[in-house]
């Protein structure tokens, strides 16, 4: 196909960025099928399924390198693996819910592929999202990858081609990542997001296989979109109240803190006891700030292992999931977990990780009097979907 020139622009861009400053480095894919990149005491793999990230490595307080990224030792692994659980790839193009699979544009209403709840909404894009698609190797560096995609007009119901360039770039002890999607034929409903699933212990903490021991921290997230028993936003925000369960944002508290609390069930969906909320970001109510400088929008960090990790991010929104339907089939890595404690399998449990999602409000696109359009919709008039985020890692 013919790229538009201001496409062209972007991609040539991303592939100058990615290959500054690289010295002695042979690109490609290692024997797993897995895309390196390094940092300064840091190393992250990649694979084009999904554009996801399969391996994040940094060294505990103790110099013990640990995994810390939930995923397969074979990139062909995630193609065939049956559960799907969006697994560290790029959910589009629209990530998380869409109630009723329809939304409407300029009057004309348009039915998206309904793959969760049996049926009564779209979820990541549908059952052909863009994390279920092989994305191409624009460029590798020693530091940097990125990856595009081209998604057809009226695949899985959403109207107009989009085209979309990711970058992954670790500096420093940074990983920082720009996703940029432009529409190129007409409206379209554009929100992505990462979707990788952490733990800061590398599923090898001796004392639990949960990572409910993780503290958590969001110092905007005063509101959360209020959700029904399936998680669809109602469009009610919530006050996340001092001192309840959804409280991460008066202080740190432990992901765990608030488990025997009542009010937590049904906190993640009917007879669903846990997180999986969109939390609003409110740091527009301070007045203005750059959202590089100003404090991290969320922060996880264990004490176990001492690994922490600040995240920065230009978007309105942050889900947290806690990993509430892991079931222990879920094996580890090679690089992962214990191998001489018994009592210890090598799988991920329920509550065995946490999912971190930069993104905009949830469902924004079906509810209007949330103004969300200018965020959401785009056409070739508009410019271009862009997200920026920045994970900065430490050891304490």
């Amino acid at each position: 196909m013919q790229l538009t020139s201001t496409l062209s622009l972007l991609l040539a861009g991303a592939v100058a960025g990615a290959s500054a400053g690289c010295t002695n480095f042979t690109s490609g894919p290692d024997r797993n099928g897995k895309y390196w990149i390094h940092g300064d005491g840091i190393k992250a793999a990649f694979i084009p399924y999904g554009a996801s990230i399969s391996d994040l490595v940094i060294n505990d307080r103790y110099g013990i390198p640990r995994d810390i990224i939930m995923g397969f030792d074979n990139a062909t692994y995630y193609s065939i693996d049956e559960s799907h659980p969006h697994l560290g790839g790029v959910p589009g193009r629209y990530a998380n819910r869409i109630r009723n699979s329809s939304f409407v544009i300029d009057g004309e209403t348009f039915n998206v592929d309904a793959n969760d709840n049996d049926g009564a909404n779209t979820l990541h894009g549908g059952s052909d999202g863009w994390d279920y698609r092989n994305f191409t190797v624009v460029t590798h560096t020693r530091s940097s990858i990125t990856f595009s995609i081209v998604d057809e007009d009226g695949r899985m119901g959403f109207p107009g081609e989009v085209v979309s360039n990711i970058t992954y770039t670790l500096n420093g002890m940074d990983w920082d990542f720009k996703m940029v999607a432009l529409a190129t034929t007409r409206k379209t409903p554009i929100m992505l997001s990462s979707h990788a699933y952490w733990n800061l212990d590398g599923f090898a903490n001796n004392e639990t296989s949960l990572a409910l021991n993780h503290t958590f921290h969001m110092p905007y997230g005063g509101l959360r979109v209020g959700v029904d028993n399936i998680l669809i936003p109602t469009g009610e925000l919530l006050p996340n109240v001092n001192g309840s369960v959804n409280d991460f944002w008066s202080e740190p508290k432990q992901i765990g803190a608030s488990w025997e609390d009542p009010e937590l069930v049904n906190n993640c969906g009917l007879g669903c006891t846990g997180y999986d909320n969109c939390y609003l970001v409110n740091r527009g109510q301070l007045g203005g700030y750059d959202w590089r400088t100003t404090d991290p929008v969320a922060s996880l960090s264990s004490e176990w292992s001492g690994i922490r990790v600040d995240v920065w991010s230009d978007q309105d929104a942050f889900q947290m999931y806690s990993c509430n339907f892991q079931d222990g089939s879920f094996a580890l890595k090679q690089s992962q977990g214990l191998f001489d404690e018994p009592d210890f399998p090598r799988v991920v449990p329920q509550y065995g990780c946490v999912v971190l999602e930069v993104q905009d409000w949830i469902d924004g696109i079906n509810h209007p009097e949330w103004f969300r359009d200018s965020k959401q919709i785009f056409g070739p008039d508009d410019g271009p979907y862009v997200l920026e985020a920045k994970y900065r890692f430490s050891v304490e």
